[in-house]
């Protein structure tokens, strides 16, 4: 995590970093003002905060009250060297918590990662630089030497030479990455977190059996998703963006709807339109593209390759954002290496689809084969020696696809993990499974796991599949774990050998994907220095329903954007206007604004816990009307979780806004003592809310400048590089 430290007055200091700041100063006896806690003190603090962490954690596993739990930590200074220090961290526990949980909470506090890196010791590295933003790979703490050559499976380059040919890249981007984290809890099973440290929206996760291995996995999706615009899905990139020369892609083209909305004739093809417009109900003003908002442009398409007879077929970037999501990208050493990846990713996803709503038992794979592979039995043994049984599953269907699965269950709880992993070898789809199983996750995590279930309906809701798309938590059917299993096992192996071998096994999924009747389409991305490709295969690869784009696309946020963003500014009419299409549009109304619009708002302020339901309440205070305010606030102080400050906000106007409604009481005869149970400030800001002199109360003025929307800037000024690297790329080709 990069931390920027900007130097205040006097001894005063800001440390900022993802959309915190923290303020720290010197107590007056060090010739500081005393207005803020000193480094030290915010580094003792964080110790005993960690050490609180993990006792929340492990009790919440657990149904366990932390009501009347107490912690404290004292440092206990050696008088000959002040900087030998004794920690002693004190949990004072309720007599009803039995002695199982009393050692399990004190061998949780022993798990604290601050703990943890004070003993094992950190590295120091001071150093000067030129230019602190110019620096962009000096946080990644692998430093690979090209001397070293490391091969593994599916890879066409050694890991160091893959390493640093993405990290050049990234940094000739102008993007500085940060590792945030990593973690290694069993033998052969590493994974990583890493961002971008100006925009630590954009995100990806490695995994892998070694170091390198998980780094590769990380950067490679890192450039997958740039090279796809992944990250910005769903965001309003700006006015700029919106009326440049191109908006997504230098070969994209706009197409207008018909005179009745109708859907161009230049985009899809014959095999796609029955699939996604099956009812005759999508019209072409569904597909208007959300990230622009430019709708006189008309529908923004991609040009992809249809794989049977190379012609291209225009895709509406809209349809892409909507449906596929980021299933079938892929970034490689070689555009057949991407392939590979993009292929297995969809067949990994399908056939897991498959298995899940089919509730499909699998054969569990053969010990005599598992012992072919040492390093994946060492990890498995890993896991079960901290109390979690694993199965290791055919997931091939008879030898069909290229799909192994790796579950874990959890006693403790009754949750279960199905994690699946595809490639055209079978050592690398079960590789794959299991770092897949552990990738980011602490055994802690394991607790959450979702308890199977033997309710059909349950496993075929799009939304369990969307979990499973996400972070593999959806639910798993009980038929699963059948030792009758509908498959025998297959000793498969899809792969091939030599300098070609990627690009013979990316033809043999694409022939699995022919031999089942499925088109595939292919657009390769290589402007930004990377040969990253993305594959759709319609009525395959989607991971939302079709029917989404007419009745949950993404671009609802063009109904609601301008307004919302020019809040403070809609005249009573338009306010009135905006309420009444909020109830037509029968949103949820505990979804985020945020991601209603497309703007990424600091989660830290009122904008960023903005829900549906808050904002039409807010509307309806501003016009006035104050029944159809109060019924709201009851929802809101019922359901939503938000801060501290904002409920007694909202239960202050709640009373207030009672007393005025009731004929017979006078807010003059409670105001004395609203003050003091709510505060002067809480209770003026009330008062304001009901008389109009305040409105929308904690909501910044904004506009669709986006002024003071520091984090959504960030998202936007990372999109530009890639914006103005395509640009330059294409001029440079024509």
């Amino acid at each position: 995590m990069e931390i920027k430290v900007n130097f205040l007055d006097k001894l005063r200091l800001e440390a900022k970093f993802d959309d915190f700041t923290v303020i720290a100063d010197q107590p007056i006896r060090y010739k500081g003002d005393g207005s803020a806690p000193g480094p030290f003190d915010y580094f003792l603090a964080s110790s005993a905060l960690c050490a609180a962490y993990f006792v929340k954690l492990y009790c919440e596993t657990r149904g366990i009250s932390t009501e009347h739990i107490r912690l404290s930590q004292n440092n206990i200074v050696d008088p000959e060297n002040r900087y030998q220090q004794i920690f002693k961290i004190q949990v004072e526990l309720p007599a009803d918590i039995s002695a199982k949980d009393r050692q399990g909470i004190l061998r949780s506090i022993d798990r604290c990662t601050v703990k943890k890196v004070v003993q094992t010791g950190p590295e120091f590295v001071i150093e000067e630089v030129e230019n602190l933003d110019a620096d962009a790979q000096a946080l990644l703490t692998l430093n690979p030497s090209l001397d070293a050559a490391t091969y593994i499976l599916g890879k066409d380059l050694p890991l160091e030479q893959t390493i640093a040919n993405m990290s050049g890249l990234l940094a000739d981007l102008g993007i500085k990455i940060e590792i945030a984290s990593w973690r290694n809890i069993v033998p052969n099973v590493w994974s990583l977190h890493i961002r971008d440290a100006h925009s630590p929206m954009c995100f990806t996760n490695g995994k892998g059996s070694s170091k390198e291995s998980a780094l590769a996995s990380a950067l490679g999706e890192y450039i997958e998703r740039i090279s796809c615009n992944y990250f910005y899905a769903g965001s309003f990139w700006g006015s700029d963006i919106a009326n440049a020369e191109f908006v997504h892609h230098p070969s994209e083209r706009w197409f207008q709807p018909g005179p009745n909305g109708e859907l161009p004739t230049e985009i899809l093809d014959d095999y796609c339109l029955p699939i996604f417009n099956p009812d005759d109900e999508l019209l072409g003003t569904h597909l208007y593209d959300t990230n622009s908002g430019n709708t006189e442009r008309g529908i923004c398409s991609l040009p992809f390759v249809r794989q049977s007879d190379g012609e291209t077929v225009y895709f509406p970037s809209n349809l892409i954002e909507n449906l596929f999501v980021s299933n079938g990208m892929s970034a490689g050493n070689t555009v057949a290496e991407a392939q590979v990846q993009c292929l297995s990713e969809i067949f990994e996803r399908a056939v897991k689809r498959e298995i899940l709503e089919g509730e499909i038992a699998l054969p569990d794979v053969p010990q005599d084969v598992l012992a072919r592979y040492p390093s994946i039995v060492a990890g498995i043994k890993g896991l079960e020696e901290q109390g979690f049984p694993i199965l290791v599953k055919d997931a091939s269907l008879g030898g069909q696809y290229p799909v192994m699965c790796v579950t874990l269950m959890n006693p403790r709880t009754g949750g279960v993990f199905a994690s699946f992993g595809a490639h055209p070898s079978l050592e690398v789809a079960i590789e794959r499974s299991l770092t897949e199983l552990l990738q980011g996750r602490s055994f802690e995590g394991m607790n959450d796991l979702p308890r199977p279930t033997l309710e059909s309906q349950a496993l075929r809701e799009p939304n369990n599949f969307v979990e499973h798309f996400i972070d593999s938590s959806g639910v798993v059917s009980w038929r699963f774990f059948s030792a009758k299993s509908n498959y025998e096992f297959v000793d498969w192996d899809f792969s091939s050998q030599g300098e070609n071998s990627n690009a013979e096994e990316a033809a043999t999924l694409f022939g699995i994907l022919a031999d089942i009747g499925k088109e595939a389409y292919m657009a390769v991305y290589d402007e930004l220095g990377a040969k990253a490709c993305r594959i759709l295969v319609p009525d395959y690869s989607e991971i939302y329903p079709i029917d989404d784009l007419v009745w949950d696309n993404t671009n609802k946020a063009l109904l609601f954007r301008e307004d919302i963003l020019n809040l403070h500014r809609l005249s009573d009419v338009r306010l009135y206007s905006l309420l009444q299409r909020l109830e037509e549009h029968e949103l949820g109304d505990y979804s985020d604004v945020s991601d209603l619009i497309g703007i990424d708002f600091d989660e830290n302020t009122v904008w960023g816990q903005l829900t549906v339901l808050e904002l039409k309440l807010q509307i309806h205070l501003a016009l006035h009307q104050y029944r159809e305010a109060h019924e709201l606030i009851g929802a809101f102080l019922q359901y939503n979780d938000n801060t501290l400050d904002r409920v007694l906000f909202y239960q202050a106007l709640n009373v207030v806004l009672e007393v005025e409604m009731d004929e017979e009481l006078e807010f003059a005869d409670f105001e004395v003592n609203f003050r003091r149970m709510f505060g002067n400030e809480r209770i003026d800001a009330v008062i304001g809310s009901i008389d109009g002199s305040i409105r929308f109360y904690g909501l910044m003025p904004t506009s669709m400048n986006l002024e003071g929307l520091d984090r959504h800037h960030r998202l936007i000024d990372s999109y530009k590089k890639l914006h103005a690297a395509r640009a330059k790329a294409a001029a440079k080709s024509s």
